[in-house]
């Protein structure tokens, strides 16, 4: 019994992770999910910077929630890297190759533009 009651707090949290995760990503025109340490964290932030954006950025290592919702974000990039993540528009994007593989083949500006982040 003691063990059923665990797995469904887990479950519970997850959820809650998932969910906090959803509603601080579509805060903002654009996201990042980061840790304060984590040198492709600091490069796709000075990414942003370089670009004009100015993006919500939630450092999960000095958050309390952080664990929960760094488990959340593994979960949604399918067990890939879990920092940095970033959201567009409230869409998820992904973490470092994808954000860098947009900017290379041109889609990332506009896709900045549309989603409100950028004006020129």
């Amino acid at each position: 019994m003691q063990y059923q009651n665990t797995r469904a707090r887990q479950r519970s949290s997850s959820s809650d992770s998932l969910e906090r995760v959803a509603r601080l990503a579509s805060g903002s025109a654009v996201v990042i999910f980061s840790s304060s340490s984590c040198c492709m964290c600091h490069a796709i932030k000075r990414l942003f910077s370089e670009l004009g954006v100015s993006p919500m950025v939630y450092e999960l290592d000095q958050d309390p929630n952080g664990r929960g919702m760094e488990r959340a974000l593994y979960k949604l990039l399918g067990n890939s890297s879990a920092v940095p993540v970033v959201f567009i528009g409230g869409e998820l994007i992904g973490s470092m190759d994808r954000v860098m593989a947009s900017h290379i083949n041109g889609t990332l500006v506009p896709r900045l533009k549309e989603a409100g982040a950028l004006w020129l």
